[in-house]
């Protein structure tokens, strides 16, 4: 009985509190500021048109790395762990049917094509290194789960992590010498060409293709980690 007085006076507490909020509420009729000079600034100053990728790549750049760094250290924790744990016990696990591995052979392909494209039309369409890398790593996962043998080279994906990420650093720091202080990530130190072109807007394509590639390598070092059981081939 008691139990059940204290979920009713922590619900009644939790509405109390968000209560104000829901009152108060108004849906906004305009941009903010910070918002507008985003929306302003994606079009007339980077010559892209896509605003969030913008947001993402330029005007948010540091949070960007941020995020990525996170997630190279998600992944270097789940390999070290998986490493630790390494089973010796022989591999029981059963390949696929032969529907899945047809269709894995068939679709992996088209899958990694479609990351590819999301990536490098980022700045164009919704879309970008996050999600074409990630789009990658799913393909992947397909043919692990059909394939048994299947393995990747973990040299071959950590040089295509680490060097993607340098490369990104290395851009970013181009922007700091050649546009000078408060422009890291900036991406006009290339010509802005036509609007809507695939090479355009600077060096934004660029950046988020380094991004699609080191999500894509650190998902998938992930996936290989996992189903090798942490051992190296």
């Amino acid at each position: 009985m008691i139990k059940y007085l204290l979920i009713f006076v922590a619900i009644i507490g939790f509405a109390w509190v968000l209560f104000p909020l829901v009152r108060d509420f108004a849906q906004p009729q305009e941009l903010n500021p910070l918002a507008a000079e985003y929306v302003r600034g994606s079009a007339a100053d980077l010559n892209v048109p896509n605003v969030v990728t913008s947001v993402v790549v330029t005007y948010r750049g540091l949070d960007t790395l941020g995020e990525v760094t996170v997630l190279f250290l998600a992944t270097a924790g789940i390999g070290y762990f998986l490493r630790r744990r390494k089973s010796k016990q022989p591999d029981k696990r059963t390949p696929g049917s032969e529907i899945l591995q047809t269709g894995a052979r068939l679709l992996t392909p088209l899958i990694a094509i479609l990351g590819i494209y999301i990536f490098t039309h980022g700045h164009l369409s919704p879309g970008g290194g996050f999600q074409g890398g990630v789009v990658i790593a799913s393909g992947i996962l397909l043919i692990f789960l059909a394939e048994t043998e299947f393995r990747l080279s973990h040299l071959l994906l950590h040089l295509s992590e680490s060097l993607s990420g340098i490369v990104y650093v290395l851009l970013g720091l181009l922007g700091l010498l050649l546009l000078g202080a408060n422009h890291y990530l900036d991406p006009r130190y290339l010509l802005a060409g036509r609007y809507l072109a695939l090479f355009s807007a600077g060096a934004v394509p660029i950046i988020y293709s380094l991004i699609g590639v080191k999500v894509g390598s650190e998902l998938a070092s992930v996936l290989s980690s996992i189903q090798d059981d942490g051992g190296e081939q």
